[in-house]
């Protein structure tokens, strides 16, 4: 993914537990706040939409 800026959660906890986002023209790129250092996963924008359809129903 390029230099696009992450974006935290808007439901992230106080001790700040939650995750980023870099939304992209064609990508959607996710990773831990507390560990950036650890990787993202990457999806293309209608496999992110799966995700986080997954994600709201749990």
């Amino acid at each position: 993914m390029n230099s696009t800026a992450w974006r935290k959660s808007s439901r992230s906890t106080p001790d700040n537990a939650c995750v980023e986002l870099r939304v992209q023209v064609e990508a959607v790129g996710v990773r831990d706040s507390k560990n950036p250092a650890a990787g993202a996963l990457g999806f293309d924008r209608p496999a992110f939409g799966t995700f986080l359809s997954a994600v709201k129903a749990r």
